[in-house]
């Protein structure tokens, strides 16, 4: 029986295929699926089941509290375009191993926090572990090693990686009633350093599938004809602030949408509830875009999106109850389609040669703007109120789409089509 047993484990170890040179795309997006649960939920989700219980625990101000949050942030993207650098060096295998080490040190030193100091110092250990570990080094890692190809991968991970809070919040909450806000730091730096490190240490390829095939059309195509260096730098920077102002109004959002809600009129069941359908429409905003990334390119795919969180936040600025649960519908359709944006559209426009510095470089506005995010719109919030801070973030969606249709006007005429893009295999 024991033999029987091992034997359809290797053989389904087998047909996931870890090996670079038969192109075990299933096994890797599955390696890198369950390393970004461990990051975000030991991360960025962690203070939410954890702030209560430290300013219980300690008597520290629960604002002190999340800013540590913001802290890791802010480290992470400095640290951003050494890691895209370091990955278009080394291949993403010892970037995002380094990464997971840094979070398993810098969550050992959370949980054993004394005082503020200490517990700042913690997050910052964290925020390197963050840049080396969350999805910008993810993208840019499926980037080096598979060039366009990267496309519908990326697509597939962060569909993997909406699943996290479902995931992720029970099990944190689960732990901190049984072994406490501490005991729960250990237990994540104990699965990273068991689960997480081995998997990108022996499972992650460091070459292509196949490394003697030709580069793939996004390394080998001249980027948009080699057009002027000006043309390039007005591209990057459309991309960088289109990137960046989403990322921060979603983080604002994301962590005042219970306030906001219930100052629309709404009690808090009702609010959780809507909170948890948005959340689902994300998911299916991502299982949409894989189903027709091959016939769009992904700046349309942008502009879409910023369409549905600019048409969300109009309806949410309205006021009707009875349009609530439709627009957050909409609103995380969208929010949804451009966190696969976020990891496709440099790669389409900019081709792999380069692809991970470019990501490391953007990712240094777009982490610092989510952790700027929250607290600017705690500002507005506080001082101003619901409906002048959702008008606020309307304001802002609609910059953000005109952003994205300057970026389409921007791009050459003979910008790769959607039917090249699909012809390339992923």
């Amino acid at each position: 029986m024991r033999e029987h047993f091992s034997g359809w484990i290797v053989r389904g170890a087998r047909q996931l295929d870890w090996r670079p040179r038969r192109d075990g795309h299933a096994g890797i997006i599955a390696v890198l699926g369950v390393t970004q649960w461990l990051a975000w939920g030991s991360t960025y989700y962690l203070v939410t089941i954890l702030a209560q219980p430290i300013t219980a625990d300690t008597g520290w101000p629960l604002a002190s509290v999340v800013a540590g949050l913001s802290i890791g942030l802010i480290i992470a993207g400095l640290v951003s375009p050494l890691v895209g650098k370091a990955i278009e060096r080394h291949n993403g295998r010892p970037v995002l191993a380094f990464g997971a080490m840094a979070l398993a040190l810098g969550l050992i030193a959370l949980g054993l926090a004394q005082d503020q100091a200490a517990y700042f110092l913690a997050w910052a250990v964290l925020g390197i572990g963050m840049g080396a570990s969350l999805y910008d080094a993810a993208f840019a890692a499926l980037g080096k090693l598979y060039g366009l190809r990267a496309r519908p991968m990326i697509g597939k991970l962060t569909l993997i990686g909406g699943l996290v809070m479902t995931v992720t919040w029970p099990l944190s909450a689960a732990l901190v009633a049984s072994i406490g806000w501490r005991g729960t730091c250990f237990f994540y730096a104990g699965m990273h350093l068991a689960v997480g490190l081995p998997l990108l240490l022996f499972l992650l390829p460091t070459a292509p599938p196949d490394a003697t095939a030709p580069t793939d059309v996004a390394t080998r195509m001249p980027t948009h004809e080699r057009g002027t260096q000006r043309r390039r730098r007005l591209l990057v920077w459309l991309v960088g602030t289109n990137l960046t102002l989403q990322i921060g109004i979603g983080s604002v959002l994301a962590v005042h949408l219970m306030s906001l809600l219930q100052g629309l009129g709404l009690d808090m069941a009702m609010a959780v509830a809507l909170g948890s359908l948005m959340g689902a429409c994300q998911v299916a905003g991502r299982l949409i875009e894989i189903a027709v990334a091959r016939h769009l390119h992904p700046v349309w795919e942008g502009v879409a999106a910023s369409v549905l969180v600019f048409v969300g936040f109009a309806l949410l600025l309205g006021g009707d109850s009875m349009l609530i649960g439709v627009a957050l519908v909409i609103y995380g359709l969208g929010n949804g389609v451009r966190t696969i944006v976020k990891g496709t559209l440099p790669l389409v426009l900019f081709g792999a040669e380069g692809y991970a510095t470019l990501v490391g470089r953007l990712g240094m506005p777009t982490l610092i703007a989510q952790a700027a995010g929250p607290a600017l719109g705690a500002l507005v919030l506080s001082r101003y109120g619901v409906a002048p801070t959702l008008a606020m973030l309307a304001g802002l969606a609609l910059v953000n789409l005109a952003l994205s249709y300057a970026l389409r006007i921007a791009l050459p005429r003979r910008a790769p089509a959607a039917r090249d893009l699909s012809a390339v295999p992923g």
